[in-house]
C-alpha cells in the first residue's frame, strides 16, 4: 500500500495471496471486454480511418466513465503528471496503434499478440521494484510466452505482408504494460476512476486531432458507427477499470494476467463473425495460455 505522500513509480499488489472470486471476476470483466474490441475495430475499419476508430472509442469511454461520481474525486496535482503518462501509453498510443494493425493483420492474430503483455509488464515491474519475478511467476510466464509464439509464429510465416501490421502492434505492447505498472500506486491511491477518467482525459487531446486529420478520409456505415458504442463503453470504458482496479490488488505482474485470455476472446470471435480460420497450433497455444495464467494467480508469498 502506498502511504503518506510517498510517490513511487510502481508497487506491490495490496493482496498476495492466490486468486479469490473477486480477482476472478476482474480477470475474466477485462479479458471479455478488451479481448472483444478487436472484433469491433474491425468492424470499425470498413468504414473510419484507424484514427477515427481511435477517437470514437476513447470519447465515448471518457463519457462512460465521467457518468460515475467516484470518477471525479481530486487528484492531487503532483500525481496528474503520472496520470498523463498512464493516459498516454495506456490509451493514446495502443488505441490509435492497434487499428493501424488491423488494416494489415485478423483481429484474432491482433489479440494474440496481446498475450505477450504480461512477460513485458513483469519485466518492468522486475526492473523498477528493483527484484526478479517469483518463481512460480516465472515458470507462469514462460508457459504463456510459450502459448503465445505457437500461436503467432505459424501465423505470421503463411503472412509476410503482415509484418508492418505485427510492428504497430508491437509498438503499443511496449507502451500500455509500462502503464500497468505507473497505475498500480495511482490506483491504491485514488481508486480506479478518479486515475482512468483523466487519463483518459489527457489521451483525448491528441487524439481529437489525429481524429478529425481523418474524418476526411472516412464514410458513414451503421454497422461502423454502431460498434463504437460497445469499443467505448465496455471496451475503453469498463474494461480498462476492471484492469485497473485488479492491478492495484494483485500489483502489475498478477495485473497483466487478463491479457493471456485476450488470445482466446480475438479468436473466438473472429472465427463466429469474420470468417477467420483457426489452425491446430492456436488451439494448442491457447492451452498454454490459459496454464501460465493459472500459474500467475498463485499466490506470491
Amino acid at each position: 500500500m502506498v502511504e503518506g505522500r510517498r510517490r513511487d513509480v510502481t508497487a506491490e499488489g495490496t493482496d498476495l495471496e492466490a486468486f479469490g472470486p473477486a480477482e476472478w471476476g476482474l480477470v475474466a470483466t477485462s479479458a471479455l471486454l478488451w479481448g472483444s474490441s478487436f472484433l469491433f475495430i474491425d468492424v470499425g475499419l470498413e468504414a473510419f480511418e484507424p484514427t477515427v476508430v481511435a477517437l470514437a472509442r476513447l470519447a465515448l469511454g471518457t463519457l462512460t466513465l465521467a457518468a460515475f461520481p467516484a470518477a471525479r474525486r481530486p487528484v492531487e496535482r503532483p500525481d496528474l503528471v503520472r496520470v498523463a503518462v498512464v493516459g498516454v501509453l495506456w490509451l493514446g498510443v495502443p488505441l490509435v496503434m492497434f487499428p493501424l494493425a488491423q488494416q494489415y493483420i485478423d483481429s484474432s492474430l491482433a489479440g494474440m499478440l496481446n498475450g505477450a503483455g504480461p512477460l513485458i509488464s513483469a519485466t518492468y515491474a522486475a526492473i523498477l521494484l528493483r527484484r526478479a519475478p517469483r518463481p512460480l511467476q516465472v515458470v507462469g510466464l514462460a508457459t504463456g510466452f510459450t502459448g503465445i509464439v505457437v500461436i503467432t509464429v505459424p501465423t505470421v510465416g503463411a503472412s509476410p505482408s503482415a509484418g508492418l501490421g505485427i510492428a504497430f502492434a508491437m509498438v503499443a505492447l511496449l507502451c500500455y504494460p509500462l502503464a500497468i505498472n505507473v497505475s498500480v500506486p495511482l490506483q491504491q491511491r485514488y481508486g480506479a476512476l478518479p486515475v482512468l477518467l483523466r487519463g483518459q482525459l489527457f489521451a483525448l487531446v491528441p487524439l481529437a486531432l489525429l481524429g478529425g486529420a481523418g474524418v476526411a478520409g472516412s464514410a458513414f456505415a451503421w454497422p461502423s458507427a454502431i460498434a463504437m458504442v460497445p469499443l467505448g463503453v465496455a471496451s475503453t470504458g469498463l474494461a480498462y477499470v476492471a484492469m485497473v482496479t485488479l492491478a492495484g490488488r494483485v500489483g502489475a505482474s498478477r495485473g497483466a494476467m487478463p491479457i493471456y485470455f485476450l488470445p482466446v476472446v480475438a479468436t473466438v470471435l473472429g472465427v463466429v463473425f469474420l470468417d477467420e480460420r483457426v489452425e491446430l497450433n492456436a488451439l494448442v497455444g491457447t492451452a498454454l495460455v490459459i496454464a501460465g495464467a493459472w500459474l500467475m494467480s498463485r499466490r506470491e508469498r
